[in-house]
């Protein structure tokens, strides 16, 4: 029996997280991110965060038999009716809305207008324009064979889509840009007919970016191979490790991200690490290869782009260098699309047991696309042996800055790719002895902060928030911190993005978080902005050259960059970032004023909910920013405008309490009786200490929301049955005691860890069903710490 301070030790590093709906692989950016879709690494191909594919293959060999641990096969899907993607289709659209029977194979569209896939608005780089609300699109095609082995439907769209096939109903989603590949039923494929065939697509744009195009495949049967046995899988804040049983050999596998929060040099190294821990679970010795592939994909937007490959010996290591021929560089935006410049490098130390080929080679197998990296361990017995692969990518430039091209922060302390890839080669062991230290810390910090759910929830949000983001090198040599607005419309620098992700940054390094905020203020004050408020954004990733969301959230942006100067200023403690930046501030606040206690019809951020008059959070919102606003003042000696901002913001509080009230809680929108809403604003008035809200606000909105929860939430307000989990986060944060702070929570690690949408966590979901509604991938979670964050402030 182990002694009890080792037992202690032991159940101190036990698993942190074991289920989750994707599971994050390489993490660094928004371009070089990848997953496993599944909760089995073996049973799905890892993709990109977008969900196109960019495929990792891992494989062991010992005895002569072949096991797979790591991705799928490829599958050829051969084109029944191939999407804009692989072919510049022609095709029949109209704008009015046609007769009922438009699906079916012997409607006339000869009055249709001819266009070519895909579809879409001006800003989504459309083969075709569509600026209208609706388009319906029917594309006949001939079936040659019904000897089909998987029907697939692909689909990209936003908004709200449906498809037909032969007039029949195949397939329909609503809201937000999504791409799917559908395997169709049995009954769909039975539709198909040899000859004429139709399919017939509505989409429905309901507002910002449009575009749709669709196709149908035949995905043919994998390669056969070996499943190695996965035992276990574990996730931390910066790593995602396996466990696996390849007959008689043991492999332990390790996907590490080293974002440190806490250290940008670091943080800001495009290197994730791959070790392969292999140990003879008998006492006859194996011989044992390892064999990892990896795809063109990862270094392209998408299959027409032509990928080379080279492969390079220097300085005691090895590598392949892939990228495209053509290198766009910064010229591809948008928010479904990949990198398709700059060059992957999957390097390691050239130890004599390493050797790498540009075209894939392996043993039986046909991997076209693909390079490969194969390690011999040679005599491995029962003792673990260890080798370490390093993918890393340069992207040459991450972003366009109001016309210059900015360089990634790593430049500035490395010459070369080849010397980052060395020294990160070079310092792997302590690189992974300061991560697993992270990790331990994070999970215990987290875990006194809210409790070991909540900490389970942290760990899952940390390396998805921060890999949502690049570290960028700005021109007087400070930090730049972007992030893209993932699975939305593709945004850079949005402000009511970088809100609610703020807790995570503020928690470990509020030089991130200015790097967040003030490229919009400079916005502001180059004159290059001239609205009494904040801009929306910066651009559309990675081109940030103003703002490009055809609508302003007036007071959501004027109260979120106020009181996230505030909030910097504390964790700071100290008010130089205030002072510097005082002027846009003050002019900020006066617009809140005016216009923030009873805010005109408008968007929040919440926009997808529609627009909305006399918002009772937004303005909580607004009422925080003023109390904020004077706070700063306040420290800054400017003693008038302090007291009379705190005094404006005292009155409107007493006159929100009377414009909301509704009984036992307080309205989604003033005067209308018998609706709610969260007012996750609140939590600033905690945080800062500004205590503007009487307790008795916080009580009634608290035993209100306990009373509307459904199995996987509280929704986000009375309108539907969604909910925000980062909201949802920053409600159970106003909570006064432990027990209603784990009652809110808790269906939230319910959806996490049920969800049926394998996906990067998605920060919008139904509260009935678990089901993702939109989003994924978003930095937005990095507000999941703000519980952490108000326990480390308490303890100032």
């Amino acid at each position: 029996m182990l002694p009890v301070f080792l037992l202690c030790f032991y159940f101190s590093i036990q698993a942190q997280l074991t289920k989750a709906p994707a599971y994050p692989l390489i993490t660094n950016d928004p371009y070089f991110s990848i997953w496993s879709f599944s909760d089995k690494l073996n049973e799905s191909t890892t993709k990109h965060w977008t969900g196109t594919d960019q495929s990792l293959i891992g494989l062991l060999e010992v005895n002569h038999k072949l096991y797979k641990f790591l991705g799928e096969l490829p599958r050829e899907m051969k084109p029944i009716l191939p999407d804009a993607d692989d072919d510049l289709f022609n095709c029949q659209f109209t704008e009015s809305k046609p007769g009922d029977d438009w699906t079916s194979i012997g409607y006339d569209d000869s009055k249709w207008l001819k266009g070519q896939g895909m579809f879409g608005t001006k800003d989504m780089a459309p083969i075709t324009l569509w600026e209208s609300k609706d388009i319906w699109i029917r594309r006949t095609f001939q079936v040659q064979s019904l000897k089909i082995n998987e029907l697939v439907l692909k689909a990209k769209y936003d908004d709200n889509v449906e498809i037909f096939l032969n007039g029949e109903k195949i397939f329909n989603a609503g809201c937000c840009s999504m791409k799917k590949e559908v395997e169709l039923a049995k009954s769909v494929r039975q539709k198909l007919r040899k000859g004429i065939n139709v399919l017939a697509i509505h989409c429905e744009n309901t507002g910002g970016a449009g575009f749709i195009d669709a196709g149908l495949y035949d995905r043919l049967p994998a390669q056969p191979i070996l499943q190695a046995i996965q035992k276990s899988v574990e996730v931390t804040a910066t790593q995602t490790k396996y466990e696996f049983e390849c007959g008689p050999v043991t492999l332990d596998l390790s996907f590490l991200s080293p974002l440190l929060a806490s250290d940008p040099d670091l943080l800001s190294r495009p290197v994730s690490f791959v070790s392969f821990d292999v140990r003879a679970t008998g006492v006859s010795s194996q011989n044992v290869k390892i064999y990892f592939a990896v795809s063109n994909d990862l270094a392209r937007n998408n299959k027409k782009e032509e990928v080379k490959t080279e492969a390079v010996k220097t300085h005691g290591m090895m590598y392949l260098k892939s990228g495209t021929i053509a290198q766009p560089v910064l010229k591809t935006k948008g928010d479904d699309v990949r990198i398709d410049w700059g060059y992957l490098y999957t390097a390691a130390l050239d130890d004599g047991g390493i050797s790498q080929n540009v075209n894939a080679k392996i043993p039986g197998l046909k991997l076209s696309g693909f390079s490969n990296t194969e390690i011999d361990f040679k005599d491995i017995r029962s003792v673990p042996t260890e080798e370490t692969i390093v993918l890393a990518y340069d992207d040459l430039y991450s972003i366009q800055y109001f016309g210059q091209h900015l360089e990634a922060w790593w430049k500035k302390n490395f010459t070369s790719t080849d010397e980052l890839t060395r020294k990160s080669l070079d310092e792997y062991g302590h690189i992974a002895e300061r991560c697993d230290k992270f990790d331990q810390q994070l999970f215990k910090d987290a875990k006194e902060a809210g409790g070991e759910i909540y900490a389970k929830l942290c760990v899952l949000a940390y390396r998805q928030s921060l890999a949502a983001h690049k570290l960028v090198r700005g021109g007087q040599n400070e930090i730049l911190f972007p992030q893209k607005e993932n699975f939305s419309n593709g945004s850079i620098w949005t402000v009511d993005v970088t809100y609610p992700s703020a807790p995570l940054s503020l928690m470990y390094n509020p030089d991130l978080l200015k790097g967040m905020v003030e490229p919009i203020m400079m916005y502001s004050e180059t004159g290059k902005w001239k609205k009494p408020f904040p801009a929306h954004d910066l651009g559309m990733y990675p081109q940030a050259n103003g703002q490009t969301y055809p609508e302003d959230m007036p007071v959501e942006e004027a109260g979120n960059m106020i009181i996230l100067t505030a909030a910097i200023c504390k964790a700071e403690n100290n008010f130089v970032f205030a002072k510097r930046h005082w002027t846009v501030l003050s002019k900020w606040v006066e617009f809140l004023v005016k216009d923030g206690l009873d805010p005109a019809n408008q968007l929040c951020t919440d926009d997808f909910a529609g627009h909305l008059a006399r918002n009772a959070n937004l303005s909580v919102k607004a009422i925080v920013g003023i109390a904020a606003y004077a706070q700063m003042a306040g420290q800054l000696e400017h003693k008038t405008e302090a007291t009379t901002y705190d005094s404006i913001a005292t009155n409107y509080v007493q006159q929100w309490m009377r414009l909301a009230d509704d009984g036992d809680h307080f309205d989604l929108a003033f005067g209308k009786k018998g609706t709610w809403s969260q007012k996750y604003n609140l939590v600033w008035d905690k945080l800062l200490g500004l205590k503007l809200f009487p307790q008795s606000v916080y009580d009634k909105e608290i035993k209100y929301y306990l009373s509307k929860q459904n199995k996987f939430g509280l929704p986000l307000d009375s309108r539907k049955t969604y909910t925000k989990s980062d909201w949802v986060m920053w409600t159970a944060a106003l909570a006064a005691n432990q027990k209603d702070f784990d009652t809110l929570i808790e269906p939230i690690y319910k959806y996490v860890t049920e969800t049926p949408t394998r996906v990067p966590l998605s920060d919008w979901h139904e509260t009935t069903d678990g089901k993702k509604v939109g989003f994924q991938a978003r930095s937005v979670v990095g507000g999941y710490f703000i519980k952490m964050l108000e326990n480390k402030w308490m303890k100032k």
